[in-house]
């Protein structure tokens, strides 16, 4: 057993007598967006900081805990918060959160950030769809031995995003009416905001929204089997395409506005994915 396998099967043993069903579902919510977990009845939360050797959320915004909860008849187990590279962490403690899911059993997995908008024809306060991502500017999270046992040691990734489950969040949009983005994501390291001329860099590449995180636990999450689909929250446009200097107290403040269609989204979406 590698060390990536035992430390998942410590944090799941030191918490798998609160786990309450086996979920279908996992969720991540990105910055600004925990408070989806309002609309779902929590049958079980689970602290990070109660699960052994567990790496802890240290951002404004990012609760740091698992909710246990059915979205509609869906059993879903939602990350109230993340881990970042940009932390300090190491690759492996950033994925070690969607693995451990993957080991609850949960078989499908809805990754959302708070993001900055690239594209010029994103708006601040809208939503896009992940199609595709650039994951090269931060350390792959299967570099080291392989764990045999999550995935092949040269894994596909053609289609990191499950195009059925995307099919999904884009009929729900439509029937809501809403205006969807579709779009490239690309991950960058932090904690610091792009400059204008690495957004040019990043538009060049053919990235529609950057943030610093998202685009590692998706590569992780592919590995070892889940399926995927993403949604991003444009906040704001990135460095250079507005006059004003970027805040995080921007990104959450954009956040806030979006979460009613968000929370509609994401719901009607898990539901459908039953």
């Amino acid at each position: 057993m590698t060390k990536v396998e035992l430390r998942i099967q410590k944090c799941f043993d030191s918490i798998k007598k609160r786990i309450p069903w086996k979920p279908e579902a996992a969720v991540v919510l990105g910055s600004g967006l925990g408070p989806f977990t309002d609309a779902v009845y929590a049958e079980e939360i689970i602290p990070f900081s109660e699960i052994r050797e567990f790496p802890q959320s240290t951002v404004e915004g990012h609760q740091g805990r698992f909710v246990f909860g059915q979205v509609g008849n869906v059993r879903t187990v939602i990350m109230q918060g993340r881990v970042h590279y940009y932390e300090g962490y190491s690759m492996e403690d950033v994925c070690l959160p969607v693995r451990l899911m993957r080991k609850m059993g949960a078989e499908k997995l809805i990754l959302t950030c708070a993001a900055g908008g690239l594209n010029p024809e994103f708006k601040g306060g809208e939503l896009m769809l992940i199609k595709d991502q650039i994951s090269c500017f931060v350390p792959s999270p299967l570099r080291g031995p392989n764990p045999e046992t999550l995935g092949v040691r040269f894994p596909d990734m053609s289609e990191i995003y499950d195009k059925e489950l995307c099919d999904i969040v884009r009929d729900t949009a439509a029937q809501m009416d809403l205006d969807l983005k579709e779009g490239v994501y690309i991950q960058m390291p932090g904690p610091n905001y792009e400059s204008p001329a690495e957004v040019r860099m990043c538009r060049t590449l053919g990235a529609d929204a950057v943030a610093m995180s998202t685009a590692c636990e998706a590569v992780a999450a592919k590995h070892c089997g889940f399926r995927i689909c993403g949604i991003a929250c444009v906040t704001n446009p990135a460095a250079g395409m507005q006059e004003e200097p970027l805040s995080h107290e921007e990104v959450q403040a954009a956040a806030d506005k979006v979460l009613p269609v968000f929370k509609r989204l994401l719901e009607k979406s898990i539901i459908k994915m039953k």
